[in-house]
């Protein structure tokens, strides 16, 4: 079955833009980013903005994201995937990731919400991007790190996000 990204979520004050690969089927269902209920992004994010995002609902914690300077996309435009595991993930068709960030003047570092999201994204944006570039593990309950280790990598992004040169 083909899968489909959202649209992102980012505007001129975005600093930091955390890049997924293609959204979970619990996401999909929802048609909200990370809407699977073990999935950590949430914790993850409120930790990097200091902001509840865990206790409001979906279109709040969407801008109060945006309002900490920080957007959401994904790498991966569509894809075949049976269930929601990125190894299942075929046929993809990327997401215009360097259209994208020349749209966003304030951004000043890329987040790659894991492995395959990271090994996409570095293909499409190239040696040079502008932003720094930093991969995370993956936010998935099927990322089996314990979420204090997430988190501690995590934290990085927090650097990002202070005031800009």
């Amino acid at each position: 079955m083909i899968k489909s990204s959202f649209a992102a979520v980012a505007g001129p004050r975005t600093r930091v833009l955390v890049l997924g690969s293609l959204p979970g089927e619990a996401s999909l269902r929802a048609a909200e980013y990370y809407a699977h209920p073990a999935n950590h992004f949430w914790r993850l994010m409120a930790a990097v903005t200091g902001r509840d995002l865990v206790g409001q609902p979906y279109a709040a914690r969407l801008g109060t994201l945006l309002d900490a300077g920080v957007g959401l996309w994904d790498v991966i435009g569509a894809a075949r995937r049976a269930g929601s595991l990125d190894a299942q993930i075929r046929d993809h068709t990327p997401n215009a990731l360097g259209a994208f960030i020349e749209t966003l003047p304030a951004l000043r570092a890329i987040g790659f919400n894991g492995r395959k999201a990271s090994d996409i994204g570095r293909r499409q944006l190239g040696a040079d991007p502008g932003p720094v570039l930093v991969t995370l593990p993956s936010s998935s309950p099927a990322h089996a790190v314990p979420v204090a280790r997430k988190q501690a990598e995590w934290m990085r992004l927090k650097a990002f996000l202070g005031p800009g040169e």
